[in-house]
């Protein structure tokens, strides 16, 4: 039996596949433990006996953490790295420490935003894998603009001497032992970062049964149905944009169902209250406040989503194509690997219209390429292993296996 700690952000989209894969180790006889600024979330996702090390840690969206919604490009990711990632990784560093000194692992899982995870391992000498959730670090999205480069180095730099060895080498968001990448070539596309230590894993999407609730019966198979999601995170800047959705399938209804997510009730200023159906017919339209949304991909014919890495990995893994409309941080990169890949369209968030959009939903419901596309990355996914290969890495790393060694 191997002991795991695994070091999260807290936030839903980066625990939710380390949870896979920590409940697979579970399975398999060893013990795998957290450490986390949120180990209500923790424990929420990845079950209420999860073993949690508390860690101090700003939360995304309150206080100094609360981004200006229409902060984009170079100043959202100044804004990510100043206002989030080092004071989390800086803030976390001291329970990441106590955590190893109680919980001894054989080795330790860094997400690739928590920072504190690799270089508290590198400093104490423990193994340690990198857990990327998202991609997007696999592509050089840096290489046109080399100042930026150079300013997020220099504050990795900084970051190491106040919370790791000073001496030591490792990029804290690239493990030299093992970087466990939830993604495959077939979505990422020819041009992605490699290396020994690197191993494609396919996305982590273990079963999620559907709550209780969802109008399963509501959906009609005698027409194409259509998730719209812009996550949890994006209700501050989603109103136009579902706005125009709504507009460009209710105009397909004759042909069309769509499910809309809309967590801040955005929809609602006509008078319903969130989770009542679009006005009109309550067959043609559905807005929820929140959807089973694994589940529902089984039964839809096309995702319009902000490209976040997830839902993305998700509805391809379902071989479901996509709408992408990317807002900011990593999404830009995530919906140039699902144009890239053939496996949807791009529309511009802040100025797409209903016109814009409905011409977007055509094509990937009735165009033959983009479905295709979305087939073979989904063959890619499900035949890279996901949570069981993770686990079968991080196996090897805690019995000592070196990159060299691994198959």
């Amino acid at each position: 039996m191997s002991r795991f700690l695994f070091v999260v952000p807290p936030l839903v989209g980066h625990i939710n596949p380390a949870a896979g894969v920590a409940a697979e180790l579970a399975a398999r006889g060893h013990e795998p433990a957290w450490a986390c600024a949120d180990p209500g979330l923790v424990r929420r996702l990845a079950g209420a006996d999860a073993v949690v090390f508390p860690c101090a840690g700003p939360v995304p969206g309150e206080g100094e953490g609360v981004r200006p919604p229409d902060l984009r490009g170079p100043e959202a990711l100044k804004f990510l790295w100043e206002r989030f990632l080092v004071p989390l990784a800086e803030d976390m560093a001291p329970g990441v420490r106590t955590a190893v000194d109680e919980f001894r692992p054989d080795a330790v899982v860094a997400d690739q935003q928590a920072l504190a995870g690799g270089l508290v391992a590198e400093l104490l000498g423990v193994p340690w894998a990198t857990s990327a959730t998202t991609s997007a670090e696999f592509t050089d999205v840096l290489a046109g603009m080399p100042k930026v480069a150079d300013w997020l180095a220099g504050l990795l730099r900084t970051l190491r001497t106040r919370v790791g060895d000073p001496s030591g080498t490792a990029d804290p968001r690239f493990s030299p032992h093992l970087v466990l990448a939830f993604s495959t070539p077939e979505l990422v596309g020819p041009g992605a970062r490699t290396g020994r230590q690197i191993h494609w894993v396919g996305p982590a999407v273990p079963p999620r049964p559907a709550p209780p609730g969802f109008p399963w019966d509501w959906l009609d198979p005698g027409r194409s149905a259509v998730l719209v999601t812009l996550g949890t995170a994006n209700t501050d800047v989603g109103a136009r944009f579902l706005t125009e959705c709504l507009t460009a399938l209710r105009a397909r209804a004759d042909r069309v169902q769509a499910v809309i997510a809309d967590p801040g009730g955005v929809l609602g200023a006509d008078g319903r209250t969130a989770g009542d159906p679009a006005p009109g017919d309550d067959k043609d339209v559905l807005v929820l406040p929140s959807v089973p949304q694994l589940p529902l991909l089984e039964r839809v014919d096309a995702v319009v989503c902000h490209a976040g890495h997830n839902t993305v990995c998700e509805a391809l893994w379902h071989g479901v194509p996509l709408v992408v409309a990317p807002i900011r941080d990593d999404q830009p990169v995530v919906a140039g690997q699902v144009t890239g890949a053939g496996a949807g369209v791009r529309v511009r968030f802040g100025r797409v219209t209903a016109a814009g959009l409905g011409a977007a939903i055509d094509t990937v419901l009735h165009e033959p390429g983009p479905r295709a596309a979305a087939g073979r990355i989904r063959t890619a996914f499900r035949a890279a292993g996901g949570t069981r290969a993770a686990a079968t890495r991080l196996e090897l790393l805690a019995g000592g296996a070196t990159t060299k060694e691994a198959p």
